[in-house]
């Protein structure tokens, strides 16, 4: 008898991505289908509550930026620059440059970047092109680690958060810890309620918080391991701030990593369950919300059916 041949989960992953992102995207699909598949590039979270003034020397030093303090000066100027075109009548209707778009463009986006500048929120990044990686953490006289590596992209949900002094916050889907650890630096938290359904997730997220947080600031976080589409029966309309970072199809990890991967045959109908689940964790955390709280929905995939179907 003939066995068919098996096909990675990766492989699989890549031609599902190219039949439905195609689509999707239309031209821009190459380029961000060459981002998927290319080494990923980390962001340096920098730990306020470690000593770090020389961290701050040395990665400027090495060429990387803090992208969240840039992306807000540049806002700012592109939304004055955008006044200014406002003002000008050769800046409007079909004569605008391209350069004059971009600009407005960024402009209209600055409102997310100007929530960081009372943050604390520092994440360093090399320019782009640089395929450098920063070196491992270390840790200070006290103990608590410099920085924390992870997707700088990670860091826009907790921004659009937008913590402020003495909020209630709920990160649903907390584990491993990197947004957990960037809502912190916020320094806006009243209380943080950070939960995972995997109890083993939530060993690392501990890890975490001991390496990088100051017992007194550890207090002011609860770490559970509820499910989440649960949680109204826990503490329904309490918190001002419920992040909602759900489990997704992790693009990158899908078309790059055969552990784990939800593209193997064997996780075929949990991929197939995932928009259910986004949508009932969803419905938790806005449960969740006391009114005239804020809600912030967020995954690692480009999937229509995970992001706007969700949300519709």
């Amino acid at each position: 008898a003939a066995t068919a041949p098996r096909i990675p989960p990766t492989r699989l992953a890549l031609h599902h991505f190219d039949a439905s992102y195609s689509l999707q995207l239309k031209g821009l699909w190459p380029s961000v289908r060459a981002g998927l598949l290319c080494e990923q590039k980390y962001g340096a979270l920098l730990n306020s509550f470690a000593a770090v003034d020389h961290v701050t020397q040395e990665l400027e030093l090495l060429g990387a930026t803090d992208f969240v303090s840039e992306a807000h000066r540049e806002g700012a100027a592109a939304e004055e620059a955008g006044r200014g075109e406002s003002r000008s009548p050769e800046g409007s209707g079909e004569g605008r440059t391209a350069v004059q778009a971009e600009t407005l463009t960024r402009a209209e986006v600055s409102p997310l970047l100007r929530a960081s500048v009372s943050s604390n929120i520092k994440c360093y990044t090399f320019p782009r092109g640089d395929i450098a990686r920063f070196r491992p953490a270390r840790p200070d006289a006290l103990g608590l680690l410099d920085y924390y590596l992870m997707d700088a992209a990670s860091i826009l949900p907790v921004l659009a958060l937008n913590v402020q002094p003495s909020d209630l916050v709920l990160d649903l889907c907390a584990a491993p810890g990197g947004k957990t650890l960037a809502l912190l630096q916020s320094g806006g938290c009243g209380h943080l309620a950070a939960n995972d359904v995997s109890i083993s997730r939530t060993k690392r997220l501990h890890q975490i918080l001991h390496s990088y947080v100051p017992k007194e600031i550890r207090e002011t976080v609860s770490v559970t391991s509820h499910d989440g589409r649960d949680w109204e029966q826990l503490e329904g309309s309490t918190f001002h701030k419920v992040l909602v970072d759900v489990p997704c199809t992790t693009d990158r990890h899908s078309v790059t990593e055969e552990d784990n991967n939800i593209f193997h045959k064997r996780r075929t109908k949990e991929r197939q369950m995932l928009p259910m689940l986004q949508l009932q964790l969803l419905m938790a955390g806005i449960l969740a919300t006391r009114p005239g709280g804020e809600v912030v929905y967020s995954t690692c995939s480009l999937s229509p059916l995970q992001n706007e179907h969700v949300i519709e």
